[in-house]
């Protein structure tokens, strides 16, 4: 491997972490840190204890390891407190917290929470670990909350299991949506400014989930499957009914036109409409809402989608799209914590392990948005702005130039990076 992190510091990299180094008991602590995440930053194939010890300075394979696993610090507090960070300087509101799970295919059966499951980055069943995951994104930005990983059943009937993977005793089985509105209380408890609550289908069709969001007074805009059911508010009309047949019922002049986002190949469009009705619980008890149904616009392949909501009568046709098509974000955010700064590729085993990878992951993909932020407020320029998903390739290129010399190489930020405004 000819690729080598430089040995000097990157000066933009020690501003941002100057806040976090109260964390850690020892200054080797702080160091650990700071080398992690430069192999993290670094544009390795790999990015493991084994081949970022080869390409970073001033480390070594057991120091990295002790860092994720033995070394005294809470990777609980450090992600409070990179959220504080984020919240004061990179939030203009109108934000939303937006839940889903990805996969980590991992072979054998030692690793914490490893079994044979649905995956959706392989999508199918496989051998894998599963996170659930929380996004913050609002039109300025997107960044990750907080990650907690999802422990199967035949995991949690094993105390012994448990004991070798250093779970904490306090964790017991809970479903995906149950950790989804732990993450939720997680975020409101730390203050992350919200209006609404964004999920996929797998979330928005779990009654237990939609109940706990309501019971915390949240509103919400969730993917729901073809036979969720509802009741039109209209007289005559049966008790309950399919999404799908209550859409198919309406006129083709009920559908609107709506654009949402200005992507690479311009506008995004879709043909919408929104219906007042009522879903029925498990209880039988009414909860009003919305039912959004969309579907493909002139020229473009046929393309349907349903969601449901709990916003106010009051809402906008508008304000529905705008609120769903928010979920892109937490896509984008897996799919860069692991093409660019390694999340998939920790080889550990451990409960601390795989948490503790996972703050760093979200602090260097946080370090990536402080500083686009801080280049576009210093560079603004007129003109349309930018939208949180299209950003420039630019915002590491002095830090790079920076800290990063002969065959060295830094990562700039991805393609899809989280954010973009001038």
């Amino acid at each position: 491997m000819d690729i080598h992190a430089s040995p000097a510091s990157l000066p933009e990299l020690d501003e941002f972490l100057a806040t976090f180094q109260v964390r850690f008991r020892r200054l080797e602590g702080a160091a650990a840190l700071e080398r992690y995440l430069i192999g993290l930053l670094t544009a390795l194939p790999n990015k493991n204890c084994d081949t970022m010890a080869e390409a970073v300075p001033g480390t070594s394979e057991q120091r990295l390891q002790e860092f994720l696993t033995n070394m005294q610090w809470d990777e609980d507090a450090l992600n409070r407190q990179r959220v504080e960070k984020m919240i004061a300087e990179a939030t203009v509101g109108q934000g939303v917290l937006i839940f889903d799970d990805t996969g980590f295919a991992k072979q054998g059966k030692a690793s914490v929470g490893v079994a044979r499951q649905y995956c959706g980055t392989l999508g199918k069943v496989g051998n894998c670990q599963v996170g659930v995951t929380c996004c913050y994104s609002d039109p300025q930005a997107s960044w990750p909350v907080a990650v907690r990983l999802s422990l199967p059943q035949e995991w949690t009937d094993d105390p012994e299991r448990l004991r070798r993977a250093r779970v904490p005793a306090a964790v017991t089985f809970q479903t995906k949506p149950e950790i989804a509105l732990a993450l939720l209380d997680q975020a409101r408890a730390w203050g992350v400014p919200h209006r609404c609550v964004v999920a996929e289908a797998d979330y928005g069709d779990n009654p237990n989930f939609l109940a706990g969001l309501e019971a915390r007074d949240a509103r919400y805009v969730v993917a729901v499957r073809s036979d969720f059911q509802v009741r039109p508010k209209c007289r005559g009309e049966p008790p309950s009914q399919r999404v799908d047949q209550v859409l198919a019922a309406l006129s083709r002049r009920q559908w609107r036109t709506v654009r949402w986002r200005h992507g690479a190949k311009g506008w995004l469009r879709k043909k919408f409409v929104a219906v007042r009705g009522w879903r029925i619980t498990a209880e039988g008890e009414a909860r009003i809402g919305w039912l959004l149904g969309e579907r493909a616009a002139r020229g473009q392949p046929e393309e349907r989608q349903d969601y449901w909501s709990h916003l106010p009568a009051s809402a906008t046709l508008e304000e529905l799209v705008d609120y769903a098509h928010r979920r892109h974000a937490i896509e984008q955010f897996h799919e860069e914590a692991k093409e660019e700064v390694g999340w998939d590729q920790y080889q550990g085993r451990l409960w601390p392990g795989f948490h503790r990878h996972a703050a760093t992951v979200m602090l260097a993909l946080s370090f990536l948005l402080w500083l686009e932020l801080r280049q576009r407020q210093s560079h603004a320029h007129r003109g349309r702005p930018r939208d949180p998903f299209s950003p420039s390739a630019r915002s590491l290129a002095a830090c790079a130039a920076s800290g990063a010399s002969g065959g060295s190489a830094v990562a700039t930020p991805p393609s899809g990076a989280l954010v973009d405004v001038h």
